[in-house]
């Protein structure tokens, strides 16, 4: 079974998804950096039929990669293990599980808003998010 999220405990928690989201979102953007430089060499010895090219250079870029995506993975897997959902990790879009009228829903935080102020349906998404209101709280448990 999921965890489940009062907005009292979700918002508690946003101290710890902050700092692990903004990691990831560094991470990701080292990863795609190094990939790119990869993909460069790659297309240089494919336009010229094998090319010198500064193997260190390279060996070094891969490791960079490497480090990266197993960070990635560990800043993603701990965000997880919180309970959390990532929707977007470009926006740094999270969302925590919770029961409004018995129904499973979430509450939806992004990255540099000062709380939790939204939520939505499971299959609504971002596009479908409400405001927290007096309806909201008085029906949403997070058990």
């Amino acid at each position: 079974m999921p965890k489940r999220f009062t907005l009292t405990e979700a918002e508690r928690l946003l101290s710890r998804v902050e700092p692990l989201l903004r990691s990831a979102i560094d991470l990701k953007s080292d990863l795609e950096q190094a990939q790119g430089e990869l993909m460069e060499y790659r297309e240089r010895v494919a336009l010229m039929g094998g090319v010198n090219l500064d193997r260190g250079r390279v060996s070094a870029v891969r490791t960079r990669s490497e480090t990266a995506a197993c960070h990635l993975r560990a800043a993603i897997e701990q965000v997880q293990d919180l309970g959390c959902v990532i929707k977007d990790l470009d926006t740094g879009l999270v969302d925590f599980p919770t029961l409004l009228r018995g129904d499973e829903v979430y509450l939806c935080w992004r990255l540099g808003e000062a709380g939790i102020g939204f939520w939505h349906g499971v299959d609504e998404g971002f596009r479908g998010r409400k405001p927290v209101d007096r309806d909201f709280l008085d029906n949403h448990r997070g058990d």
